[in-house]
């Protein structure tokens, strides 16, 4: 991973920090509530939703995620984040279109903002998610590039990609583990290139997001 360099990318601070702080700050003992009705979560393993008004992730206990999840629906203001993640391995997003992308580190990931309605270039920083603002051009090299640009669900998928080793790899993940990603990276970013402690968990982070996707159907040869 390079060194991070900010410009001239601004920092993306989502409002409603709640849903966003358990990714960028150490965690402290502590049982998590729902932050729609206040249910204690007891610890398990829960949804996170969308709010697309303000553009934040908050936990939700399972009634309140079928309650308010508007996925599939043109009305309301959550969406629930999915779980999957899917590989595109026949991409074609090679040295030429990752120059174009004007990303300084090796990471990046790509939402599709229904309240902008445009797309939204991110990638980690020591100053948090930073975004790099590209031309269309540049968008569309992204989305031609592989076959997962047309499943990407708006808000609350992404499209993540790391250029490593020589090579790029391309994933559709749920929105939610790339502010984990985020977060991860501000706690153990040290120094000009981030460390060899924040590489190693790098290396671990994208080991479970290879373990966990599939291969999407039709992917190019």
């Amino acid at each position: 991973m390079s060194a991070p360099h900010v410009g001239p990318g601004r920092p993306w601070r989502p409002p409603g920090p709640q849903g966003l702080r358990r990714f960028t700050t150490a965690r402290r003992p502590r049982e998590e509530k729902c932050e729609l009705c206040g249910a204690h979560l007891g610890g398990e393993r829960h949804r996170h939703l969308v709010d697309t008004e303000k553009r934040a992730l908050v936990c939700a206990c399972g009634p309140c995620s079928q309650l308010l999840d508007r996925s599939g629906g043109p009305n309301g203001r959550f969406r629930a984040v999915p779980g999957r993640y899917l590989s595109d391995p026949g991409h074609q997003l090679d040295d030429t279109a990752w120059e174009l992308l004007r990303i300084p580190v090796g990471v990046a990931f790509f939402l599709r903002n229904s309240a902008l309605d445009r797309l939204v270039a991110l990638y980690p920083s020591p100053a948090g998610a930073t975004e790099s603002e590209l031309e269309p051009s540049s968008w569309q090299t992204v989305l031609e590039g592989t076959d997962l640009g047309a499943l990407l669900e708006p808000d609350v998928e992404a499209l993540l990609l790391r250029r490593h080793g020589g090579r790029t790899e391309c994933y559709l993940v749920p929105i939610d583990i790339c502010y984990e990603l985020v977060g991860r990276m501000r706690l153990r970013w040290q120094g000009f290139d981030g460390g060899a402690e924040a590489r190693a968990d790098l290396d671990a982070f994208f080991a479970h997001v290879r373990g966990a996707a599939r291969e999407v159907q039709g992917s190019r040869s």
